[in-house]
């Protein structure tokens, strides 16, 4: 196969508009060929109507996404007693977190393959049909089985979303979109308990499934008949499914380690450690794998250089801390504050409504700023001050509630600039690979903060509980003591925060091509 050499074909690069230059300029000589690689030909621009168009209906297929990962929880004791199995019910939501987490590298890699339009449809395809088992299921180990499929449905409609508005977006306006995206999945983690108690409630668990059907035919209908007007960047090329087998293994290995460690089995029990060990081993041959193949399903070099490896930290630094806290709060709220279970629940709203206006504030400040990242800079420093300060005070519950918000408002900024950079500094064929990366990297550092926060409260408090659950055995708990145990939490928060920060500030920041920063950006412009 004839490569793509960049010095042999220099005056060619030189004739051809800058933009394209630019892209043709970042193209690996190892991975694109002259015979399968994107057309360079200038793609028809979309009209402000179709690129609305295209952006609602994405923002509604990321809404089921979201929606599913909340509107569950509420109705599991229903569940539970409809099938008198209430043991298994954590696995209802372990089960999707485990397919939609391992899944997210796949969907990423395969839709620079096969193409977004083939993905987006795979993706909804197995969320619905996983939806309707669900649905129908007779008994917990079929809605368990079932949870799974829709799981791999859901872990792909994240990365394959993002990949698809970088196709229609410039990456000076991608911020604005980001930040939309994120108002998409706090709403949907503020109505999917409601909805799902509701559901469960006045009319039947199946519900919280159905909705889904009319959802996504509605996000189908708006999103197919506009996909082939969607400029093309993806290359055909062979599949290294074993390396992607062994992504997929070791990250439900991993999973499985965060979920029952602490819990399920002591941190140190032979069972523990021996799944680490086999996690450790699947990732040492995913890696001398993909070192010898001559297309990795995960190419290494793109999780290299100057940009990728800072961004996916820092963005998993904030998502961690955010969700961390969002788990643990609850406990928090109920024992210092005395909070009912569903009082703590809206105490969490500012947590993830105000991160919401952070990221538009990046957003829009990615739009029109040339040096971009210091809104994030000075947002995550914010973030670890604020942290700070949750650390070494006790306040009021409108004192800690507002200096939560003011955490949140930094905290929010790092969203837009970190997915931007990342896929920015890649060719575009390999957007769709280094997204999905980017989202299992997210999920698998949500996954460890949540455990990391939950063993800091054990080792604090002295105490067997069952954290992030709703329970009689919090009332036991003194509330100086629980404050004791939170200011360590809090000092994790702030420490991920500061690390978000030093990640920022190492990153580096490439020109975004779109509009001029002086140039007001509309939203579908």
């Amino acid at each position: 196969m004839n490569k793509f050499d960049r010095q042999s074909s220099s005056a060619d690069m030189q004739a051809l508009p800058d933009d394209i230059a630019e892209e043709l300029s970042r193209l690996p000589s190892e991975v694109i060929s002259v015979d399968d690689a994107p057309s360079i030909a200038p793609p028809v621009p979309l009209s402000q109507d179709e690129v609305r168009t295209i952006v609602i209906s994405l923002m509604l297929t990321m809404f089921l996404a979201a929606l599913d990962q909340t509107i569950v929880a509420t109705a599991l004791p229903t569940i539970g007693r409809q099938f008198q199995d209430v043991s298994s019910l954590s696995w209802v939501i372990t089960a999707y977190l485990l397919a939609s987490t391992a899944v997210a590298p796949v969907f990423g890699t395969l839709s620079d393959i096969y193409g977004r339009k083939a993905m987006i449809i795979t993706s909804l395809s197995l969320f619905v049909a996983g939806s309707v088992l669900c649905a129908i299921a007779p008994n917990m180990p079929m809605l368990i089985l079932a949870r799974g499929l829709q799981g791999l449905g859901g872990g792909g409609i994240m990365p394959v979303v993002q990949t698809v508005i970088s196709d229609v977006v410039s990456p000076r306006e991608r911020g604005q979109y980001q930040a939309y995206f994120s108002s998409v999945w706090m709403v949907g983690g503020i109505l999917g308990p409601v909805i799902g108690g509701v559901f469960a409630e006045h009319l039947h668990w199946s519900m919280i499934f159905w909705i889904n059907l009319p959802l996504a035919a509605a996000a189908i209908a708006l999103l197919l008949p506009r996909m082939k007007k969607i400029p093309v960047f993806h290359r055909k090329r062979k599949v290294d499914w074993l390396g992607g087998v062994l992504l997929m293994a070791s990250a439900v290995v991993f999973m499985l380690v965060l979920t029952w460690g602490g819990t399920r089995y002591p941190w140190l029990s032979p069972t523990v450690l021996a799944m680490v060990g086999g996690a450790v081993a699947l990732v040492v041959t995913f890696v001398w794998h993909a070192r010898r193949a001559d297309e990795p399903f995960l190419p290494l070099p793109l999780l290299g250089g100057s940009v990728v490896p800072f961004g996916l930290m820092a963005g998993g630094c904030a998502l961690g801390a955010i969700t961390g806290l969002t788990v643990q709060l609850p406990l928090y709220y109920e024992s210092v504050y005395h909070l009912s279970a569903s009082e703590a629940g809206l105490a969490l709203i500012p947590l993830a409504a105000v991160s919401t206006c952070g990221a538009a504030i990046a957003g829009r400040t990615m739009a029109r700023a040339k040096h971009y990242k210091r809104v994030a800079i000075i947002g995550t420093s914010w973030a670890a001050l604020c942290g700070l300060g949750l650390t070494l005070t006790t306040l009021p519950l409108w004192g800690l509630l507002t200096l939560m918000a003011a955490f949140a408002l930094g905290l929010g900024t790092t969203f837009p600039v970190c997915v931007v950079s990342v896929q920015n500094s890649v060719a575009r064929p390999q957007i769709g690979t280094i997204t999905g990366a980017l989202n299992f990297f997210r999920s698998l550092m949500s996954s460890f903060t949540v455990a990391a926060f939950a063993a800091i409260l054990l080792i604090a408090l002295g105490a067997d509980i069952p954290l992030g659950e709703h329970h009689a055995a919090v009332s036991t708990i003194p509330a100086d003591d629980m404050r004791h145990a939170f200011r360590y939490v809090f000092g994790a928060a702030t420490a991920l925060m500061t690390g978000a920060a030093l990640c920022l500030i190492a990153m580096e920041e490439r020109p975004l091509a779109g509009p001029s920063a002086k140039q007001p950006v509309e939203m579908a412009e």
